[in-house]
């Protein structure tokens, strides 16, 4: 466990990065049976594992911190919507398969500098988390940006499709980088780093991607921001109705 930092701020990273992991997960579960393709109908539901795994292990391990004898399944469905802390970006509605790319694109960008700094973590448990996570994420920005490529620069409704996408995103690009105390305090127990310093990282992914797909970046002044503190748009509660209606329905039920 972290044992340099106070026991409040592990657990609200955990449950962050958690959240996090799980919402985006839900999200792209939901193209389960709706790809334009079958490889994409078994890939896009094996990264929605990916990330929904990553989610339980984080779980886990908060309720081990937290040490009030809450579990997985506890944190994932049986809390309000203000006590989910995940990125507005995660919790945005699938639109079209562009802008489900570009989104999924963006987060694993910004994870993959997290997981591999953390791979190196003081704390062991997360230390394991990601020496499993880096390998998976390094497979979705492979994905992600080949089709973010292959729609950028492929026909004028693709290429349409895909600019829309990035209009649409812009105003929560810059949440993923924000940092507070919390952060701060994970960093300088050499947790993992404040997000703020994966930017450069995140750049150096995603510009020659766009470059290759014919893309221009989008800086929108506008950011959205709150998610970290619970704050999120209306498609959140329609998401959670959805994901906890077995647990609420039948108490009890274990994940």
């Amino acid at each position: 466990m972290g044992a340099a930092v106070a026991k409040d701020i592990l657990l609200t990273f955990l449950l962050r990065l958690a959240d996090d992991h799980l919402v985006l997960g839900h999200r792209l579960s939901e193209w389960c049976g709706h790809a334009p393709m079958l490889e994409e109908d078994l890939a896009m539901p094996n990264m929605a594992l990916d990330l929904i795994g990553q989610a339980r292990a984080l779980y886990q391990y908060a309720g081990e911190v937290e040490g009030r004898g809450r579990g997985e399944d506890d944190f994932a469905y049986l809390r309000s919507e203000r006590e989910y802390t995940n990125l507005l970006m995660v919790e945005r509605p699938n639109g079209d398969f562009a802008h489900t790319m570009l989104r999924q694109l963006y987060f694993a960008a910004s994870m993959e500098p997290f997981w591999q700094a953390s791979a190196n973590s003081t704390d062991e448990r997360l230390r394991g988390i990601a020496g499993k996570a880096v390998k998976e994420v390094a497979y979705h920005i492979r994905h992600a940006g080949e089709w973010v490529v292959r729609l950028g620069d492929g026909t004028a409704e693709s290429a349409g499709r895909m600019k829309a996408a990035v209009d649409a995103l812009a105003p929560y690009v810059d949440e993923m980088f924000e940092s507070d105390g919390v952060f701060s305090e994970i960093a300088g127990a050499g947790i993992a780093p404040d997000p703020h310093s994966l930017r450069p990282a995140f750049d150096a992914i995603i510009l020659p991607i766009f470059a290759e797909a014919q893309l221009e970046w989008v800086d929108d002044p506008f950011a959205q921001s709150g998610g970290r503190s619970g704050l999120h748009g209306e498609d959140m509660g329609y998401l959670l109705a959805e994901l906890q209606f077995m647990q609420r329905a039948y108490p009890g039920m274990e994940w």
